[in-house]
């Protein structure tokens, strides 16, 4: 007998019972209310020489409530998870992170009155960890980078939770067409500016998602800037770009922390980019620093890979005759790394020398001389 299609004699299946239909509504109201208590991050003018006739723009992410451009992503997770139905009450969030988005997770889970358990590789700085614990979350450390995606997989199976899985996830849990993305951040905060439509944007890559959203939008948009990507030492991003092997991997981790994996990651989309470069490790320090002797902003070690990148994409232009405009971003803030980056001892002692790399920065921008070391 076939079964009947009068929805009068189809048995229901409640699989959202209202009291759970009302928590995740209330959820997605909570994250989304802050968003809209934040005002939206600062687009810095570092100081070049006028005569260059180039503007170089720092989009500050580390005034975000949890001090990186990780809030804008852990906001997207959750509101991915909770549109799913991932989330729900009582589930236990658990993830895979280097550090900082680990904090903002921590901190959104923390807002929903939810269990949070990171897995987060050893050495991880001191001051992540201390954030991390002080939203309420729980730290999980394995030995080495590769282990962090098997064992939070184990965790969220042992604890009945959510694995959120920010490396498969980051790249499609953001709108890449706008709907206040960082891309579309950027171009309204330029619209006033000489040169409203940058040259370059040039980011890093952890996820890969926000790269692939800064991408995607100027593909979707129409717009004649090119997205370059950054990548430090131990890092498979670059060679899986240049090589075109989607499988390569390093088998290393990246010693500067949120950006750099030892496999290119499901979100990492690399037909949206326009430009790759590997930046010394030393380099990135030295570029880190340079940035607040000179401003007094004080970033982390991936603000640095970024402004290595910029140095050399703005030589190119003076180079070309070309005038315009170029956007980084600041990732987060120093304080973070005042034990590691910011730390001599810490630094030689992992054999990196950021002095010529410095001094190489310092005569590019007091003399217009662009001579890296080789």
């Amino acid at each position: 007998m076939a079964p009947s299609t009068d929805p009068d004699d189809v048995p229901w299946v409640d699989r959202s019972s209202e009291k759970a239909r009302s928590w995740a509504d209330e959820a997605v109201r909570k994250v989304t209310a802050d968003a809209n208590r934040s005002a939206d991050t600062h687009l810095h003018v570092y100081p070049l020489p006028p005569e260059w006739g180039i503007d170089l723009y720092l989009k500050d992410e580390s005034v975000h409530p949890t001090g990186s451009l990780k809030h804008r992503l852990a906001r997207s997770l959750f509101l991915y998870g909770l549109a799913n139905g991932w989330i729900r009450e009582g589930t236990t969030v658990v993830e895979a992170s280097s550090g900082s988005t680990a904090v903002s997770e921590a901190y959104f889970a923390q807002l929903l009155g939810l269990d949070f358990i990171t897995v987060i590789p050893r050495g991880t700085s001191p001051e992540k960890i201390a954030l991390i614990e002080r939203h309420g979350g729980r730290c999980h450390f394995v030995d080495t980078p590769p282990d962090m995606y098997t064992e939070a997989e184990r965790l969220a199976a042992e604890t009945g939770g959510h694995y959120m899985d920010q490396f498969t996830y980051a790249e499609r849990a953001t709108d890449w067409r706008g709907n206040n993305n960082i891309a579309e951040s950027i171009f309204e905060q330029l619209a006033l500016e000489r040169h409203p439509c940058p040259e370059w944007i040039v980011v890093g890559a952890g996820t890969g998602g926000t790269s692939a959203t800064i991408g995607r939008y100027l593909r979707y948009r129409r717009l004649s800037t090119r997205l370059a990507v950054v990548d430090p030492e131990n890092s498979a991003f670059f060679p899986a770009w240049a090589t075109g092997d989607p499988g390569h991997t390093t088998g290393m981790s990246s010693r500067i922390e949120g950006i750099g994996r030892p496999r290119m990651e499901p979100s990492f989309v690399p037909s949206v980019i326009d430009l790759m470069m590997p930046v010394p490790d030393a380099a990135s320090i030295a570029a880190m620093r340079q940035l607040n002797d000179r401003t007094g902003l004080c970033a982390g070690g991936s603000t640095g890979t970024n402004l290595w990148g910029t140095w050399h994409l703005i030589a190119r232009m003076r180079r070309e005759g070309r005038t315009g405009s170029v956007v980084t971003l600041i990732c987060d803030g120093g304080d973070r790394y005042r034990h590691s980056y910011y730390d001599d001892e810490w630094v030689a002692a992992r054999g990196l020398d950021p002095r010529p790399y410095r001094e190489a920065v310092d005569r590019f921008l007091d003399e217009g001389v662009w001579a890296p070391p080789a």
